[in-house]
């Protein structure tokens, strides 16, 4: 780190944690209105979410080609933060405040798509390329950092009994990046003398944009239909733990639910830091992706044969744990590694499709399946658990399956 870097390194450091910490805040809170609904009207949920997740993109991938970066940044976080002001008045105002709820629950899942990707957008518009090959992983971490302190501060105040001021809270410390924004920007002129660096189109490509123009490209690749199968057995699986813990917790009160999704985050976030930190990087390169992308759902097929025969709160809390710690440290990483063998163009095409029609729609589907199972055809958490297991020891297959293709595509590429 050069010393005129320092100063824009630790401000956008500091930014990312306070962005993340704020989403983390709000997580549970969203989670824990779940347990007050039916399988079905969750389902309808995740159907709006998808919906709303792929216009929402859709509008933001027309508006960053169309306003300047150091504009439309402050701009849609003062935007999120005067919505969740907006949503802690309606709980004090309204008597009967199920609409309200229903909607941050939705509105907080769009959210989530945009805190970090609008965050990254900025700092493509501020770093210069060599500089961000040398900080963007020291600015990265600053993330992991607010994923731990978010989920502490809300486990620590949903202890008072009522959650509706961790809106107040989390809309206050978005608010707060406003003014780190704005000296970012200012540093960007002052220190970095980064006046030429500005985003171009081809920063946003990540974020979505149009997801239809990626279907050509996506249902031509066999091996891109694999990553999509993978994506959408994960989402299978955490459909029906979601739904069985929102389940298994509805005789808890609104804030100890809050507290146990916070606190399930909290392990989760400092489980993913440390076994990124030591071990994905080597599970990887010593045992194969094939058995790196295998290892986390073959874990979650075991746990789903313990749910069978344990069907208890602390059992799913702690296969929520290692679905998500598993996810974040190793599995997403592995499956980020299977796009390095496939061209930049073919990379970004698909993406969106991936991220929002395969992601989103398969969460919309497996929700609608989960409450098949249980109001149509009435099964019980050891019987859904088992169809859990047999869908977790497919995901284990395809994995495999993609790893040996990965690994081929590179042979091939050698030769």
């Amino acid at each position: 780190m050069e010393p005129t870097e320092v100063r824009a390194t630790l401000a956008s450091f500091t930014l990312v944690l306070v962005l993340m910490g704020s989403y983390y805040i709000l997580r549970p809170v969203r989670d824990a209105m779940a347990s007050d609904w039916t399988d079905a009207e969750v389902s309808w949920l995740w159907t709006f979410t998808f919906f709303f997740s792929a216009i929402a993109v859709s509008l933001y991938g027309a508006a960053v080609a169309r306003f300047n970066v150091r504009k439309l940044v402050p701009g849609i976080y003062g935007f999120f933060a005067l919505s969740f002001v907006g949503f802690y008045l309606s709980t004090q105002i309204l008597q009967d405040r199920t609409l309200v709820d229903k909607s941050f629950y939705v509105w907080v899942s769009v959210f989530s798509l945009f805190h970090i990707s609008v965050f990254w957008t900025f700092m493509a518009d501020t770093f210069s390329q060599p500089q961000s090959t040398r900080l963007f992983g020291f600015i990265g971490a600053g993330a992991s950092v607010g994923a731990i302190a978010g989920p502490a501060m809300a486990t620590l105040l949903a202890g008072q009994g009522n959650t509706d001021p961790l809106l107040l809270i989390a809309s206050i410390t978005i608010v707060a990046t406003l003014p780190l924004i704005v000296w970012v920007q200012r540093l960007k002129l002052s220190e970095l003398n980064n006046q030429s660096v500005s985003a171009g189109q081809e920063d946003f490509d990540y974020i979505g944009g149009n997801p239809l123009s990626g279907f050509a490209e996506f249902l031509k690749s066999p091996y891109l239909l694999g990553i999509g199968l993978f994506i959408f057995l994960y989402t299978s699986i955490g459909s029906f733990v979601y739904f069985e813990l929102k389940n298994l917790m509805a005789d808890y009160s609104r804030a100890e639910r809050t507290q146990i999704w916070a606190s399930m985050d909290l392990v989760v976030n400092v489980l993913t830091l440390g076994i990124a930190m030591f071990a994905t990087g080597k599970m990887a390169s010593r045992l194969g992706l094939s058995f790196t992308l295998a290892s986390v759902p073959m874990m979650i097929a075991l746990g789903m044969i313990m749910l069978m025969a344990a069907p208890a709160v602390a059992t799913v809390v702690a296969l929520q744990v290692a679905r998500r710690a598993g996810n974040y440290a190793i599995s997403r990483p592995a499956r980020e590694m299977l796009f390095t063998a496939v061209d930049r163009e073919t990379r970004f095409k698909a993406k969106p499709v991936i991220d929002i029609v395969v992601y989103r729609g398969g969460d919309m589907l497996n929700a609608w399946g989960f409450t098949a199972l249980t109001q149509g055809l009435g099964l019980g958490i050891a019987a859904t658990a088992g169809v859990g297991a047999v869908i977790a020891l497919l995901w284990a297959a395809t994995g495999i399956a993609l790893g040996r293709s990965f690994a081929t595509r590179y042979v091939t590429a050698d030769n």
